[in-house]
């Protein structure tokens, strides 16, 4: 298979498994100006499998930067309402999301965190109804990534500027299972087996999981209610689709005011064009009560204080060490890649779907059941082959459930 064909059946994977558009379904896809050949061919798949409009959002890294830099400050927390009816539009139409992601992991770096902060915010707030869509699976989402230059660059520093690119879309094919022969059916398979790591995990019913590894000493306790999920997910109407590609956990939603330890991160975090590292965070009953980070703690605390669930955890994510990504030993500088290849938390919003009948929840009914509420949902990798993790059942009933970085059952 060749680098064309290689291309055109990740399109195909990211129309028919990542979003699983239906036939004439409005399909909307952001990107990047970096993308263009790409999301052509993305297009084109999407057509031929039955999409009924197919509407592409471009930005571009320096008129976004420009914006940050020059635009008045009161533009900052200024979200037009088209922008908002167009994403509400989607959401009333049932219709599907997918972002093509190659961005330039530094691209905002130096940028004032106080703009980036309150852009955020506003963004959060304004696009609520989409985000709860995505949150509950209520629309088909995905999310994929090819190469950019400068992404190319950071991952791949000691190799020749003309053989960055072509390192990191060969890096992405394997991470997505291009050339293993039929993608779809190695997709398929591949679920399946995280489907039925999910169902051990629920059979089991764990009360808390604790957590130990360099840095880290942390315990979590779980929703009576909860649910472990792969990254397979389905909409309303029973439409599968795939959130991630690539995806290797199984994750649920901790009980937000049950988290009491510290943590240590094993990987960079990019976040709005920066990169935070070297952090660590303690937690009491839920809250970060402590945050550093040696790189971008500025950001860092920003991000914790975006709203007042920005300080607790909305997701615990299981990946094994011993999985494709984590063996390639690349640090991808991207959470989508990173964050499987590694055990993983996120700070902030849950996943009401990680709880029985939280699909159909309203806000207050999500927290009565325990689970975390905020406009963040930001995903850090602690996992490493030294962490051990342990589930305690009601009876107090202790499981191995991972050693040296591995499932131990």
């Amino acid at each position: 298979m060749n680098f064309h064909e290689k291309m055109a059946e990740y399109a195909e994977l990211a129309v028919r498994v990542g979003v699983n558009i239906q036939k004439g379904q409005y399909l909307s896809i952001g990107t990047t100006t970096e993308t263009l050949e790409f999301t052509r061919l993305v297009v084109e798949k999407a057509y031929e499998a039955g999409a009924g409009y197919v509407h592409v959002q471009f930005t571009d890294e320096k008129i976004n930067r420009a914006f940050y830099e020059l635009a008045p400050e009161d533009q900052m927390s200024n979200i037009p309402s088209w922008i908002v009816a167009q994403r509400d539009y989607l959401v009333d139409q049932k219709g599907a999301s997918l972002w093509i992601d190659a961005e330039d992991p530094d691209a905002l770096t130096g940028v004032s965190v106080k703009r980036l902060s309150e852009r955020s915010k506003a963004f959060g707030k304004a696009l609520e109804k989409f985000r709860q869509a995505t949150m509950t699976d209520k629309i088909a989402w995905s999310i994929v990534a090819i190469p950019s230059p400068k992404w190319a660059a950071k991952v791949f520093p000691n190799l020749p500027e003309e053989e960055q690119v072509p390192a990191l879309w060969d890096a992405i094919f394997k991470a997505v299972r291009i050339g293993e022969g039929t993608a779809v059916e190695q997709w398929k398979a591949h679920v399946d087996a995280l489907e039925s790591r999910a169902a051990m995990l629920n059979e089991k019913r764990f009360a808390k999981l604790v957590y130990r590894a360099p840095g880290t000493d942390l315990s979590i306790e779980l929703p009576k209610n909860h649910i472990w999920m792969s990254g397979a997910s389905r909409t309303p109407d029973n439409t599968p689709f795939i959130a991630n590609m690539p995806t290797e956990e199984v994750y649920t939603a901790p009980l937000k005011n049950g988290v009491n330890g510290v943590v240590r991160n094993t990987k960079p975090l990019a976040y709005q064009g920066n990169i935070i590292d070297g952090f660590e965070l303690t937690f009491e009953n839920g809250k970060i009560v402590k945050a550093h980070a040696a790189i971008g703690d500025d950001i860092l605390q920003e991000m914790i204080s975006n709203d007042e669930g920005s300080a607790y955890l909305g997701e615990i994510a299981l990946v094994p060490h011993k999985s494709p990504i984590s063996d390639s030993n690349i640090l991808f500088f991207n959470t989508l890649f990173d964050e499987n290849a590694s055990n993983h938390l996120a700070i902030g919003e849950a996943y009401p779907t990680c709880i029985e009948g939280g699909r159909d929840m309203n806000e207050e009914q999500i927290k009565a059941a325990g689970l975390n509420v905020s406009i963040t949902h930001e995903d850090f990798m602690i996992g490493s082959e030294h962490m051990d993790i342990d589930g305690i059942q009601e009876d107090g009933t202790e499981v191995a459930i991972f050693r040296e970085g591995n499932w131990a059952f």
